[in-house]
């Protein structure tokens, strides 16, 4: 169980990255005259957000459902964009696997 734990917290890490890298390529698929600002723009945002309510150690750490609104928000937007971006397949395989994620970090008392 230790390690399947283990492996969890390791996946959420790869979704925080592959989230961030959703942004990026939905920006700079979907904005046509804007597409470097929103490409680099878009988790440049995500990241601030995260640094500032999310991170384990920041001292404005968001806790509870107030933590888990802005994740999903954050993490139903890069779904959105890669969907937009005529990604679907990968969206539905990204949130699916986010919310699995999730549950099992809630089950595990890791949320």
């Amino acid at each position: 169980m230790t390690l399947l734990k283990s492996l969890n917290l390791a996946l959420t890490f790869f979704l925080e990255l592959a989230m961030l890298a959703a942004l990026a390529y939905a920006g700079f698929q979907i904005a046509s005259s804007l597409r470097v600002v929103v490409g680099i723009g878009a988790p440049l945002v995500a990241i601030l957000i995260w640094a500032r309510f999310m991170a384990p150690k920041s001292p404005t750490r968001l806790t509870g459902t107030g933590y888990l609104i802005a994740k999903f928000a954050l993490f139903g937007i890069a779904a959105i964009g890669l969907a937009l971006a005529g990604q679907v397949t990968w969206a539905i395989i990204f949130i699916v696997v986010s919310l699995v994620n999730q549950v099992l970090l809630g089950v595990w008392g890791e949320a």
